[in-house]
């Protein structure tokens, strides 16, 4: 069964190829490469049978050929990110994500597994909410998800079957780290600083899941039977690993030795906060067990910034924050304004080499 990873170098799809190979599956990769030389530490095996180094806006029929399933990942990743430009966010995550999924159709690939997102949730009081509650997005990354969704749910078709997985915020390692998300946000700071900074009041609600754990209901959506999955969304977590933000931090104050938990000076309220259900995937895939708790997520990233020497500098810098890397690619001309690559730039040959060690 051959299947194309759409943002194969990216934080999710490092860890998902290799996972994807060892199945048995023949992985194609599709990337972009704004991240491809964030690495921490060494080059690592994707088990990639193919890639193809392209812009998903400029995705083609060829690129699909016989190819059996989408998994797709591409995306501006991120509220701060999205927030960059708000139109290159639409015709990035929506339009592109949309258009790829119709010539996918085109092409005859069966599936098409979308990774959406809890945040589509954005500000709710309820607890416990399910794939049928109501959306409330907060940002233009979170209403790229709820757009992208409800076109792909027009494109279902007998042979053609879309499928939603709304992760919750994602933490753990990665070859391809981010230091932009909650979990390893605050590990990366009680660690280099020793104060585990908080820049807001913490008190947001918000469910997290190990980047692992992510590709393995990844890898459960892709075997599953058709009448299982087809046009379905579904929370991807556990129930028991919604945390209000403070109580993770307190956590990672337990576990990195010398640290403590400190507000940001004018900290206020997040407004993205949401407690979800997810007993819909436990139900459908009775073999899908998180392998990963914050805690032990919380230890794992320590344990990696403790074997890399990782210090303030290389944690605050651009290779493992999004955005950041994004703005340099812009600043050094690598990239034009519509975020495609200055091919005829030297700048995009002579940039750093970007592995932190």
């Amino acid at each position: 069964m051959r299947v194309l990873v759409t943002g194969h170098l990216g934080y999710i799809g490092t860890v998902l190829t290799p996972m994807l190979a060892k199945l048995g599956y023949e992985v194609w990769g599709y990337d972009t490469g704004y991240y491809a030389d964030c690495l921490l530490g060494d080059v690592i095996d994707s088990k990639i049978s193919f890639q193809i180094k392209k812009d998903i806006r400029n995705v083609e029929i060829g690129d699909l050929r016989e190819v059996d399933a989408v998994i797709h990942l591409a995306a501006l990743s991120n509220d701060p990110t999205g927030e960059l430009d708000t139109r290159l966010t639409r015709e990035i995550n929506t339009n592109g994500t949309l258009r790829l999924a119709e010539i996918a159709r085109g092409a005859g690939v069966a599936r098409f597994i979308f990774s959406s997102s809890c945040s589509i949730y954005g500000q709710s009081d309820e607890k416990a909410l399910t794939e049928e509650s109501s959306f409330s997005p907060q940002t233009a990354y979170a209403h790229s998800k709820v757009d992208s969704e409800a076109g792909l749910r027009k494109l279902a078709t007998p042979t053609f079957s879309p499928v939603f997985l709304r992760n919750a915020t994602a933490y753990g390692f990665s070859p391809r780290l981010r230091f932009d998300l909650a979990v390893n946000n605050l590990t990366g700071w009680g660690y280099t600083t020793g104060q585990v900074k908080l820049l807001s009041d913490g008190k947001a609600w918000r469910p997290m899941v190990h980047v692992e754990d992510i590709c393995q209901a990844i890898a459960e959506t892709l075997k599953a039977p058709r009448e299982v999955v087809h046009n379905q969304a579904f929370n991807v977590g556990s129930s028991e690993e919604n945390y209000q933000i403070r109580d993770i931090a307190r956590m990672v104050e337990q576990i990195v030795p010398n640290s403590t938990v400190t507000f940001a000076e004018g900290a206020t309220a997040d407004n993205r906060t949401y407690n979800v259900s997810f007993e819909k995937i436990r139900q459908a895939f009775p073999n899908f067990k998180l392998r990963w708790s914050v805690q032990k997520g919380i230890e794992q990233i320590y344990n990696a910034l403790v074997h890399t020497s990782m210090t303030y500098p290389i944690f605050d810098g651009r290779l493992f924050t999004r955005l950041k890397q994004i703005n340099f690619l812009l600043e050094t001309g690598a990239l034009d304004k519509d975020l495609f690559w200055n091919v005829d730039k030297d700048s995009k040959e002579s940039l750093n080499k970007n592995r932190a060690f």
